[in-house]
């Protein structure tokens, strides 16, 4: 076998650390051993109708797939963890998406559990509906809504102060119903009208 045969086939696969990324051109720049490769393009899990964005990020260890044994036609077909970047997650039974600024996204199978934390803010934009299906939906601080309905009834418990508009019950605006039949004296009114 020539020694350029084995030059070859040695580089058909070469892990390095990813150096620089061009977000714009979805290029990287990885060192290998001695090698500082061009830009390459890097795998990305779905590139289709369903499409995914997750860049690499500099410091990432990556697999390098060179067709023909070429690094000049590397593409980046996969990650690595390393001590620098090590797993989020270490169970079976776990999905773990992390993110820069902290967050994360994990779902325990186990548990039959979602848990979504460490952002700023989320939001949703439903063009038709947003359904939350389950017994009990519980918000800990301030709920916020432009309008809301009540179709089965409920409670409310400690003080509630309405300012602007209306507010009306069984057909009666309570700020400025009146009661009719009042005496003076120690006498109760009659019902609102």
């Amino acid at each position: 076998m020539s020694a350029e045969l084995i030059r070859l086939l040695e580089n058909i696969l070469r892990v390095g650390v990813v150096i620089a990324v061009d977000e714009e051109s979805w290029r990287v720049r990885v060192q290998s051993g001695e090698l500082q490769t061009d830009w390459l393009r890097w795998n990305a899990t779905r590139a289709g109708a369903f499409s995914i964005w997750m860049p690499p990020s500099v410091g990432e260890q990556v697999w390098l797939g060179c067709i023909g044994g070429n690094p000049e036609t590397a593409v980046i077909i996969g990650s690595l963890y390393s001590s620098e970047h090590p797993a989020p997650g270490s169970s079976l039974q776990e999905i773990v998406l992390t993110a820069p600024d902290g967050a994360s996204f994990r779902y325990d199978a186990e548990a039959s559990a979602l848990e979504a934390q460490g952002m700023k803010t989320a939001h949703i934009k439903a063009s038709a509906s947003v359904t939350l299906e389950t017994p009990i939906v519980e918000c800990t601080d301030h709920l916020k809504a432009r309008t809301f309905e009540l179709s089965e009834g409920g409670t409310m418990k400690g003080n509630v102060t309405h300012s602007g508009g209306s507010l009306t019950s069984n057909g009666v605006t309570v700020h400025s119903h009146v009661h009719g039949g009042v005496q003076g004296g120690s006498s109760n009114t009659g019902g609102p009208k």
